[in-house]
């Protein structure tokens, strides 16, 4: 399918984060153009900033992607959010951007994008199923099948951060729940448990550097988590993304050594990749999910 001016089409992606909201055009490639992002505001005004950034490439695009933090459920509304991001539960999100914004729209959760762009264009496109892990402020992930992303008849699945990890320590995860693995292997949690055991709140980057114990018992809860999720989907490949993941092998070499220990022969042999696409996966996701809809030729009132 082409675009009215005979080009080829584009999708306006947007990427709906807790500190910042991001969007650009994207190709079928995957290739990211006209890239702007503002700080996400709280409350109602995140829409107005969504519609603020997208405004000005809406004209160059056939439709809309939209990835966002929080549980998107399969009318494109916000099921559930953390405290990540107030208010924002219960908003019409595919809704107020095709009033808008006048295009056709679809809305998935943001690690759904970026598994949906690392299976598609980065890590995992050799991968005929993958277990995409961002471990950033929260902990989220994808399970992705032949390039696409299995969002569940909720919208929940792949959210290995909301696992119970392997412990009874009692920390609180952010959907209020006990000892999640995002209660133990995040950054914040990381950077929490740092000032717990020695009394100093340090930024994350720096306990990596000082290759501190709280870094190994993060990554070998998470590795254990991760090895029960492989036993239970044997993935072709599972791939690392988000921030946390910068901290390399401080956190990936315990990580994979847990992880090892506790699959099965046959998951055992999965590869454990790096992501491809850094901070952008989110973005290009959204936007080849929403065009996948267009060369479907998927209806509006179907995405």
């Amino acid at each position: 399918m082409t675009r009215p001016d005979g080009g080829v089409p584009l999708a306006l992606a947007v990427d709906i984060g807790g500190t910042k909201i991001a969007a650009g055009l994207v190709a079928a490639d995957g290739t990211l153009a006209e890239h702007r992002r503002m700080a996400t505001p709280a409350g109602p005004e995140i829409l107005e900033t969504v519609f603020e950034l997208a405004r000005p490439l809406v004209g160059r695009a056939a439709v809309c992607g939209i990835g966002t933090a929080g549980t998107v459920d399969p009318r494109g509304r916000i099921a559930s959010a953390t405290d990540l991001l107030t208010g924002w539960a219960g908003t019409d999100v595919k809704g107020a951007a095709e009033r808008t914004l006048a295009l056709p729209t679809v809305v998935l959760n943001d690690c759904h994008a970026a598994g949906a762009a690392e299976a598609r264009a980065g890590a995992a496109r050799d991968a005929r199923t993958a277990l995409v892990v961002a471990i950033g402020t929260g902990i989220g992930g994808a399970v992705c099948v032949e390039g696409r992303v299995r969002t569940g008849v909720s919208g929940t699945a792949g959210s290995i951060g909301h696992l119970p990890a392997p412990t009874t320590a009692g920390a609180r995860c952010s959907c209020g729940a006990l000892d999640h693995v995002e209660a133990h292997a995040s950054g914040p949690a990381i950077e929490r448990a740092y000032r717990e055991q020695t009394g100093r709140a340090l930024p994350l980057a720096e306990i990596g550097r000082l290759g501190s114990r709280v870094i190994t018992d993060a990554a070998t809860l998470l590795g254990r988590v991760l090895a029960g999720a492989a036993n239970l989907i044997d993935p072709d490949a599972i791939v690392i993304a988000g921030g946390v993941s910068m901290l390399g092998p401080a956190l990936l070499r315990p990580m994979e050594a847990a992880y090892r220990a506790e699959t099965l022969p046959g998951p055992s042999a999965a590869p454990i990749l790096p992501a491809a696409l850094g901070a952008d996966a989110g973005l290009v996701g959204a936007g080849l999910e929403a065009l996948s809809h267009l060369e479907n030729g998927s209806s509006c009132a179907a995405f």
